[in-house]
């Protein structure tokens, strides 16, 4: 077995000082490091010195790229790992790497540590095994410029993108809702060899149970009535390409058994028909849920949750990713100042720390939404943190010292309830809130019950099981 005292480690950037750090903690580590400029030498070395065991190199150089350096080496010498540097952390970067074959993706700035660490991952002696991992493969794809970010949890997400695009596996997408789980499927979808084939998708809480298995399976003329001509699913219309499930948790017990075959079988009858459907489909499924602690509470199948669970990607919410904040406010400030046809818009410093700062319980959906506000209202070319203040009190949630009160509120009226010797308060009280957060919650989305739902957490029959059993009571 190779020791890493004759392991050999080129590294290949333009920039002098990224080399000379980078291979000396490589040496500092045991390794026989050379270093080179340009794909030119690096490549006219290989005739005189031989294959290195491991070959780092970055994206943007002069001449041939980074890219083009390993589409060469991995022509001539596909065992060779190659580890891609850049400062450019994207889905398109990342996936293109992964697509012609890269080992790893090394985001910049790195830590030396961990460039050292993933060396030695990515070195043949220490771990073959990861030879045989799914490379990822790309087709030019498009709808993934608002899939923004770079900070690490990103750069992750990014990375695993580019590895799960081309793997034939089922993949679940959590994460709050509006933290963009549509735009990280589409990218799954773009990024891999069905990206000439169709992506469809469909949220299974915006449609009545009644009508959803209709829409995934299709159905035949006179199946039920009012179906005056046949009508192709959602999985034909997939086939060949990838279908996205969003709100899989939402999704009735008896479909989920249906859903379980066609994953296991590939194969199903529309609604009332009795010819056999084959079709090819990647379903990539999403959820806000605790699906596990809706298996637990036998709303949600575990043979399902198992076979759509091959794969997770769970999506951070903004909080937790502010630094991509004023990034994305510019991204969105730009498409909706374009769509609107006003001026360009500019953040001030302090309007950019404004936006930071802000909790953002809707995620990226919210920021989005107050981008759009600001677009349209604010009067300056300058965004200012008057206007940001002015736009997020549509959005923001109570304060402390808000929250204090509720909470002071709802112990007095409790205390009040159980002097008068009321029993089942529990009950009485998990009812009125049920009603009003119904009832903001509608008023809010304007009467748009699945919109209502999604805000809330719950699905769509919940919402209209409540509100249909606050009439009763009344």
């Amino acid at each position: 077995m190779p020791t890493e005292d004759n392991q050999r480690i080129w590294v290949v950037d333009d920039d002098r000082s990224v080399r000379f750090v980078l291979a000396t903690a490589l040496r500092d580590a045991g390794y026989d490091v050379d270093g080179f400029d340009s794909a030119a030498s690096a490549l006219q070395a290989l005739g005189t010195r031989g294959v290195p065991d491991l070959l780092f190199t970055d994206v943007r150089m002069p001449g041939e790229d980074g890219l083009k350096l390993l589409d060469r080496l991995k022509h001539a010498h596909p065992q060779l790992p190659v580890i891609v540097m850049s400062a450019y952390t994207d889905v398109a970067s990342t996936a293109g790497a992964f697509r012609g074959g890269a080992q790893e993706f090394l985001s910049k700035p790195f830590n030396l540590d961990d460039a050292v660490a993933l060396a030695a991952r990515a070195l043949p002696s220490v771990e073959a095994h990861e030879a045989g991992l799914p490379q990822a493969v790309s087709a030019a794809g498009g709808g993934t410029s608002e899939l923004i970010g770079d900070t690490p949890a990103m750069r992750a997400l990014f990375r695993a993108i580019g590895r799960l695009a081309q793997a034939p596996l089922s993949v679940l997408i959590t994460g709050e809702t509006g933290t963009g789980k549509e735009l990280v499927a589409r990218a799954l979808h773009n990024e891999s060899p069905r990206a000439r084939k169709p992506f469809v998708a469909l949220n299974t809480a915006a449609i009545p149970a009644e009508l959803l298995e209709s829409e995934l399976f299709g159905h035949e003329a006179g199946a039920f009535t009012g179906a005056q001509r046949r009508h192709i699913g959602r999985f034909e219309q997939a086939d060949g390409g990838t279908l996205f499930l969003d709100e899989i948790g939402d999704m009735p017990l008896p479909l989920q058994t249906r859903l379980l075959r066609v994953l296991a079988e590939n194969e199903f009858f529309r609604v009332g028909g009795r010819e056999l459907i084959r079709v090819d489909v990647r379903v990539v499924a999403a959820t806000h849920q605790d699906l596990e602690g809706l298996v637990q509470q036998g709303r949600f199948r575990a043979d399902l949750l198992h076979r759509l669970d091959v794969v997770r990607l769970q999506l951070p919410p903004l909080r937790e990713r502010r630094g991509d904040v004023p990034r994305l406010a510019e991204n969105f400030l730009a498409q909706a100042c374009l769509k609107l046809g006003t001026p360009a818009k500019r953040v001030a410093p302090s309007a950019r720390e404004a936006l930071r700062a802000h909790h953002w319980p809707g995620n990226v959906r919210e920021l989005e939404n107050v981008c759009w506000r600001l677009a349209a209202l604010a009067p300056s070319d300058t965004i200012t943190v008057g206007d940001v203040e002015q736009s997020l009190t549509h959005t923001t949630q109570p304060d402390l010292q808000g929250a204090g009160e509720w909470d002071a509120l709802l112990g007095q009226w409790a205390r009040a309830r159980l002097a008068e010797g009321a029993e089942g308060l529990h009950a009485e009280a998990r009812a009125r809130l049920d009603r009003i957060l119904l009832e903001a919650a509608l008023q809010f989305t304007n009467g748009r019950r699945a919109d209502a739902a999604a805000r809330l957490g719950v699905s769509r029959n919940t919402v209209t099981r409540k509100l249909g059993s606050g009439r009763r009571r009344r």
